[in-house]
C-alpha cells in the first residue's frame, strides 16, 4: 500500500507541475494579446502612446505589432500582412514560424526584430531552378522556395550544395540558405575524372620486355629503358623500329649509353658474320 500511495503522490506532483507551466503559458499568451489590443485602440483613437516605451527600441516613438514570419512576410497578431525587407531575412536566415517585433515610427519606417526564434535544424540540399525559373533546394526528396535575395547574398548557383535551415517541428515551404559547401562544378560533375599520364601506368608498364616496350612507356630510369634496347636490339626483326623511336635520354647517363650502343654495334656484327 505504501508503494501505490506513494506512485500517486508523484504522479499528482508531475500534474501540478504540469498544470503550472500551462498556466504561465496561459498568462503570457494573455500579456500578448493585452498588449497588442492596446496598440490597436491607440492607433484607432490617434492617441500618442507613451508607458510603452520598453517596447520600442532604441525609445523611439511608434507602432509596435508581434507577427510570425511565414517565409516572406510577416503575419501580425492584428492578422495584417507586413513586408518583410528580403535582405533582411537572409542576413538573418528567417525561417518561418519565428515571432517578430515590428516598430513602425512616426515617418513611416520599418524596423524588425527577431524575438522569439523557432526550432529549427540544418539540412543538405543542391541548388536548382523551377519550370518557371524560380529557385529552389532539393533536400530530402522535395523542393523548397528560398528568396531570391538569400541566392544572390550567397552568390548561390544552380548545382551548388548548400546547407539550409528548417523548422524542426513543422513542415515548411520555405527554407533560410545558411552556406554553401560546394561549388556545382564540383558536386554536379559525375564524368570519370581525366588522369594525368603518371596516373595511368599500372604495375605493368615496368616491363622491359622487347616485345612490350614498344606499346607501353616507362617512367624508369635512363639505365632501365636502355636494357629494354639491349634486348631488342638482340631481335635482327627490330632493329628497323629503334630509328623510330625518340628515347629519353639523360645527360647523367650519356657517355655510358654511348660506350653501350658502340659494344652493342660490335656484337651485332659478330653475329651477322
Amino acid at each position: 500500500m505504501s508503494y501505490n500511495q506513494h506512485n500517486d503522490s508523484e504522479m499528482s506532483e508531475n500534474e501540478k507541475a504540469h498544470k503550472i507551466e500551462m498556466l504561465r503559458q496561459m498568462m503570457l499568451n494573455a500579456e500578448k494579446t493585452m498588449q497588442s489590443a492596446k496598440a490597436m485602440l491607440l492607433q484607432l483613437e490617434g492617441k500618442k502612446k507613451t508607458g510603452r516605451k520598453r517596447k520600442i527600441d532604441e525609445d523611439e516613438e511608434g507602432t509596435v505589432v508581434e507577427g510570425t514570419f511565414d517565409g516572406q512576410i510577416m503575419i501580425g497578431i492584428d492578422g495584417k500582412q507586413y513586408p518583410v525587407p528580403a535582405n533582411y531575412a537572409s542576413k538573418s536566415k528567417l525561417v518561418e514560424g519565428d515571432m517578430l517585433k515590428l516598430t513602425i515610427t512616426d515617418d513611416g519606417s520599418f524596423i524588425y526584430k527577431q524575438i522569439g526564434p523557432a526550432n529549427r535544424k540544418s539540412i543538405i540540399g543542391i541548388v536548382s531552378q523551377d519550370e518557371k525559373g524560380n529557385f529552389v533546394i532539393l533536400s530530402e526528396g522535395r523542393p523548397y522556395k528560398v528568396l531570391l535575395a538569400s541566392i544572390t547574398y550567397f552568390k548561390a548557383e544552380p548545382g551548388d550544395e548548400v546547407v539550409i535551415m528548417v523548422p524542426r517541428d513543422s513542415e515548411a515551404t520555405w527554407a533560410a540558405i545558411e552556406n554553401v559547401l560546394s561549388k556545382g562544378s564540383v558536386t554536379m560533375s559525375f564524368s570519370s575524372p581525366v588522369l594525368s599520364p603518371k596516373a595511368e601506368i599500372k604495375q605493368s608498364d615496368f616491363t622491359t620486355s622487347a616485345s612490350t616496350y614498344t606499346q607501353k612507356k616507362s617512367n624508369l630510369p635512363a639505365d632501365g629503358q636502355f636494357n629494354a634496347w639491349k634486348d631488342e636490339l638482340k631481335d635482327d626483326s627490330q632493329i628497323s623500329d629503334y630509328s623510330n623511336r625518340t628515347p629519353i635520354i639523360k645527360d647523367d647517363f650519356e657517355d655510358e649509353w654511348t660506350q653501350d650502343i658502340e659494344e652493342l654495334e660490335k656484337e651485332i656484327q659478330k653475329q651477322q658474320i
